[in-house]
C-alpha cells in the first residue's frame, strides 16, 4: 500500500462516517479487511510514521488552544485525530499550525480532536485477518521528547500570540 491509497482511505472514511472518528476508525477496519495482512501492515507504518511526524510542540500548543488545554494522551489521542482528517489538513497543521484555524471546519471539542480509535484500526484490522497481534513495524520509534520550542501551555497570552487566528476562533481566554 502506497502513501496515496492509505491518504484515499483516511479520506473515503472520514467522509463516509460524517467526521465522527469512532465510525471513522470502524470504516478503516473494515476497509482494510479487505487487503491481505502486509497491506494492513503497510497502512500502519504509514499511520504510525505521520503519527510520529506530529509529535511537535507547536502541534500540541494547537491541540491545547482547540481543546482547552491537552493532557499527554489527550495529545496523542488528537494526533490521531489529525491525521484522520486527511492529508491536506495534516500537512497543512505540519508546515503551519495556526492554519487549522482556517483548515478546520465545525469544531466540537466533545467529538473532534480525539482520534483514539484511529490509532488501533490497523491493529485491529490486522488481529482479525490472522488472529495474532500485529508485528513491530520496524520504523522508529517516536522521539522522547517533542520536536522544537517547548510551550507553557497554561500561559493564555503565550497561546494567543503564538497562535492568534486559532486564538481568535477557538481561544477560551
Amino acid at each position: 500500500m502506497d502513501e496515496t491509497e492509505f491518504w484515499e482511505i483516511v479520506d473515503r472514511s472520514r467522509e463516509a462516517a460524517d467526521g465522527d472518528p469512532e465510525e471513522q476508525a470502524d470504516l478503516i477496519v473494515d476497509r482494510l479487511l479487505q487487503y491481505d495482512p502486509d497491506s494492513v501492515l503497510d497502512f500502519a507504518r504509514h499511520f504510525e510514521a505521520r503519527y510520529n511526524r506530529a509529535y511537535r510542540w507547536d502541534l500540541w500548543g494547537a491541540a491545547a488552544v482547540l481543546l482547552d488545554g491537552a493532557s499527554d494522551d489527550a495529545f496523542d489521542y488528537f494526533r490521531c485525530w489529525l491525521i484522520g482528517q486527511g492529508r491536506e489538513v495534516f500537512e497543512g497543521a505540519l508546515h503551519d499550525p495556526d492554519a487549522l484555524a482556517g483548515l478546520l471546519g465545525e469544531f466540537d471539542e466533545e467529538v473532534d480532536g480525539d482520534g483514539e480509535e484511529l490509532g488501533y484500526a490497523a491493529d485491529e484490522a490486522y488481529e482479525q485477518l490472522t488472529g495474532v497481534e500485529a508485528p513491530d513495524l520496524g520504523i522508529p520509534s517516536q522521539a522522547e521528547e517533542p520536536e522544537g520550542t517547548p510551550l507553557d501551555f497554561e500561559d493564555d497570552s503565550a497561546l494567543a500570540a503564538r497562535f492568534p487566528c486559532l486564538w481568535e476562533r477557538f481561544g477560551t481566554g
